[in-house]
């Protein structure tokens, strides 16, 4: 029996991380898993918790998959201070600490546990059916999505639990994203096909992410589980994968689904590609001026697709935030990943404006410019994405009054960090969000780390044309994210599809696994070595740690060091990933 917690409006299971095989650390309430929930007002508090999950990853950003992701990846290097260890490590593809995730991982696990206690208990519940179809299907996403961000960051060793009768499985990669595939696909065929636009997940959003699992587990898993396999130059993806439930998925079925979401779904791409992106929003008073202009001809309207809380036609799945996040109790509801990808090092305001300041992570890896011009220097999307910082109206290398910036480059993305605005009396707002929604009911002041609330969107439109290109080997959905940019059309090809995801979905998390599962990492990593950094405002090149990029990669595929406490609670049923037992899997410092 799982004792559960009811607090401020939210079903939040108490004890929800995984130890061992004990779910039950803690008893706060005398409602349980055997008689909660009951009614349709229950399933409604459990679905409500489940996604609070995705605010609770957001107080500890800095340990997160997606985070991990964007610096592991060839687009980015480590950054941040002298003593911003974690983020260095994950570039480097090494561990910093003996449980340097470990809130990631129990978060996860307990929206894991969550979505277990609905799924498992709503057939039973007297509710409208297409109501219960629609609620069930977003539990299934929602577990499918947590299980996905799990397995890319430690593999699938690691437990799988969905009943909630204390029953704990360790499979093997087959097994683990078998059950992913399975929960998306039941989602995706019977969810109601109603698009939702009051932030819950739908139909389509079911059809995107079983997609993108589909495209990562049969490419990365195409020659097999081991290692040398999985780290294996030869892309070999799979066509069919068998389900836990006896049934198979096939390409095919996988196909019809994307069809459906790409055809159906209502769903559009922003007319422009900046007016997704925070920069553009009305509150911030900035001249674009030539900064984002490819020539003379173009005009430029910024119009945010989320101005004064607009719904983004593009954004399908996305974590909302508040005015009510405090550092000391509910940081999850301020945008973390806007805090910690801002513009480093106690600059005013005044020399880097409309960009805001953060801790400096992810300073863009030169080359990725280099590349991206060459591949087409017409490609609006690269000055809509990323900003030479000589174009900032002051900006000071090192890091300013926190002059310890480390691995920074010339170049600063601009999609993810905190935007600034001045105010009517002429000073800077550390945030955009403090004019657009007023100087009220912001419940803690310090909005430089708080302030951020706008979407950090997960899945979008653009995402689902492109991978409905590459299921479909088309490209027709390819070439619509092309118009936008300004492109002509191209044929399809592997690597045409290849650099279109690299352009479009640059620092959004999705390059990272994109390289694993097209067998191209080591290489593509490597080219992060000797590109000019800057250490401390001092110029330099980015130097090879712990073996080098491609070295680190074959040694573990890309997966990251499991918290070193969950090994020792799961009593010899969960190995340590490889390349993690000695010292080149530990980082020391740049």
């Amino acid at each position: 029996m799982k004792i559960i917690n009811i607090k401020t409006g939210l079903l939040l299971l108490a004890g929800g991380m995984l130890t061992a095989c004990d779910l039950d650390s803690m008893s706060m309430s005398e409602a349980d898993t055997s008689n909660f929930p009951q009614t349709e007002g229950d399933a409604n508090q459990v679905l409500a918790a489940i996604y609070q999950n995705n605010n609770s990853i957001n107080a500890y950003p800095q340990e997160s998959f997606l985070y991990a992701a964007i610096l592991a990846s060839d687009d980015a290097l480590g950054g941040g201070g002298a003593n911003d260890k974690l983020m260095q490590s994950f570039d480097f593809i090494t561990n910093y600490g003996t449980d340097a995730t470990k809130d990631f991982y129990l978060d996860r696990y307990t929206g894991v546990s969550r979505a277990n206690a609905l799924i498992n208990a709503i057939d039973e519940l007297a509710m409208d059916d297409s109501i219960k179809k629609q609620v069930k299907g977003e539990a299934l996403f929602l577990r499918a999505f947590y299980y996905y961000e799990l397995a890319s960051m430690y593999g699938t060793g690691i437990p799988l639990v969905t009943k909630t009768d204390g029953t704990v499985d360790y499979t093997n990669a087959a097994g683990f994203w078998g059950q992913i595939l399975q929960d998306l696909y039941e989602a995706s065929t019977t969810m109601p096909a109603v698009k939702k636009t009051d932030g819950h997940v739908d139909k389509y959003c079911a059809e995107a992410m079983l997609t993108r699992a589909w495209l990562f587990y049969t490419g990365f898993y195409g020659n097999g589980e081991d290692l040398s396999q999985l780290v294996s130059t030869t892309y070999n993806p799979l066509t069919s994968v068998s389900l836990p439930d006896g049934t198979t998925l096939t390409k095919d079925m996988v196909k019809e689904l994307i069809n459906d979401c790409y055809t159906n779904s209502g769903y559009s791409l922003v007319d422009e590609f900046y007016n997704l992106w925070a920069y553009s929003n009305s509150s911030t008073k900035w001249d674009s001026g030539n900064l984002l202009k490819v020539d003379d001809s173009d005009v430029i309207t910024f119009k945010w697709a989320e101005n004064n809380n607009a719904v983004n036609p593009e954004s399908m799945f996305a974590t909302k935030f508040n005015k009510l996040a405090s550092w000391s109790t509910t940081i999850g509801y301020g945008n973390g990943y806007a805090l910690h990808f801002g513009v480093r090092g106690g600059q005013d305001y005044d020399k880097t404006y409309p960009w805001g300041q953060g801790w400096g992570a992810g300073p863009v890896n030169p080359s990725v410019v280099t590349d991206w011009a060459n591949a087409d220097s017409r490609d609006r999307r690269l000055k809509e994405s990323i900003i030479n910082v000589a174009n900032m109206p002051g900006y000071t290398y090192g890091g300013a009054s926190w002059a310890d910036f480390i691995q920074e480059t010339d170049y600063y993305q601009m999609k993810l960090g905190a935007i600034s605005a001045q105010k009517e009396d002429g000073s800077y707002a550390p945030v955009f969000e403090q004019v657009m929604y007023g100087a009220d009911g912001w419940i803690n002041d310090n909005l430089m780390q708080t302030g951020n609330i706008h979407d950090l969107v997960h899945i979008r439109f653009a995402d689902v044309c492109l991978m409905w290109s590459e299921i479909n080997e088309n490209a027709e959905g390819m070439n619509k994210v092309r118009k936008r940019a300004g492109l002509s059309d191209v044929s399809y090809s592997l690597a045409a599809l290849q650099n279109e995801r690299r352009w479009e979905l640059f620092f959004e998390g999705q390059r990272w696994n994109d390289i694993r599962r097209w067998h191209i990492a080591a290489d593509a990593l490597s080219k992060q070595e000797g590109v000019k950094v800057y250490t401390a405002g001092v110029e330099g090149t980015n130097t090879a740690h712990n073996g080098g990029y491609a070295a680190r990669y074959n040694a573990t595929a890309g997966f990251f060091k499991i918290p070193e406490t969950q090994i020792l609670l799961n009593e010899g049923k969960v190995a340590q990933n490889p390349g993690y037992s000695g010292a080149d899997g530990e980082y020391t410092g740049y």
